[in-house]
């Protein structure tokens, strides 16, 4: 079987089908097999990977037009943002007026009215800016989920302020959900059930906790990082999210849990399973730690 002839290499890896018409590819060339059409108008190397947002924006990236830009849930799959839904093939893609969103297969358009700073560059791709992203989340995720994203934010580099103001001038859907976010995001919480567990516990009346927490011997050596701690009471709450963990990590864990009782601790694990019955599960062993502790509300 004859090889096909090979492509213009400032082609690149995906190209528009406009781009090799002015290079003069004949358009036989275009529907041979080491070439598909993951796009309307784009053609990509067959065996280009297509398994990640980032590949496939990239793949996309010939079809799109001056003023337009990937958003909401790809442009937070983009940063890494946690999202408790699992994202699709298809892309988010926005324009700002008078640019035209796109309407085609695989792909979501939007208009948004933005300004030019919420809009920059990631992997050499137009997105929204971080908190942009999270505002134009509020529409389709649940206020547990935003506080999550939120705390996410904290912790890289977003300013408490950033989420407030960005919270107060929002003017769509889910404009109470996302200013309760910002009220209620704190630094420190490393995944989004950390985040869960302890909203769970704070609109259950309890106090809130210190995130990630270290505790110490009386000489100053490490004991542990816990990820909620009441240090006035010595109660723990942790989030487990490994279903299943080998015998050397459980080993370790099980010293660790000796370690944090010696110290004279109740810690309180929590795993998966145990938010389907939040208040049986999560709130009513913590709250009677803590009055076991002395703690009264």
């Amino acid at each position: 079987m004859r090889r096909p002839r090979p492509l213009p290499v400032n082609l690149g890896a995906a190209f528009h089908v406009k781009d090799a018409d002015e290079l003069e590819v004949p358009r036989r060339r275009l529907i041979a097999r080491d070439l598909n059409a993951p796009f309307h108008g784009v053609r990509a190397s067959a065996d280009a990977p297509q398994d990640s947002v980032l590949e496939r924006c990239r793949t996309y990236l010939p079809r799109l037009r001056p003023g337009q830009f990937f958003s909401h849930a790809t442009a937070a799959r983009l940063w890494g943002m946690p999202l408790a839904f699992r994202h699709d093939e298809t892309l988010h893609v926005s324009a700002v007026p008078p640019a035209r969103e796109p309407r085609t297969k695989g792909v979501v358009g939007h208009r948004l009215a933005l300004p030019l700073d919420e809009i920059t560059t990631l992997d050499g791709l137009p997105v929204t800016a971080k908190v942009a992203t999270w505002t134009h989340l509020a529409a389709v995720v649940s206020e547990a989920d935003l506080v999550a994203i939120a705390d996410w934010l904290l912790a890289h580099d977003v300013p408490p302020s950033a989420l407030s103001a960005a919270a107060g001038k929002h003017r769509h859907r889910g404009i109470i959900a996302l200013r309760s976010a910002a009220h209620l995001a704190r630094p420190g919480s490393e995944s989004p059930r950390e985040s869960h567990v302890r909203l769970i516990l704070v609109r259950a009346g309890l106090p809130e906790p210190d995130l990630n927490w270290t505790l110490r011997d009386p000489s100053g050596a490490f004991v542990a990082r816990l990820d909620m701690a009441y240090p006035d009471h010595r109660v723990a709450v942790e989030y487990d999210g490994r279903q299943h963990a080998d015998a050397q990590q459980f080993r370790k864990d099980a010293d660790r849990w000796r370690a944090i009782a010696a110290r004279g601790w109740t810690l309180i694990r929590v795993v998966a399973h145990h938010l389907e019955y939040p208040e049986r599960d999560v709130v009513a062993p913590v709250t009677a730690a803590l009055r076991t502790a002395g703690w009264r509300p």
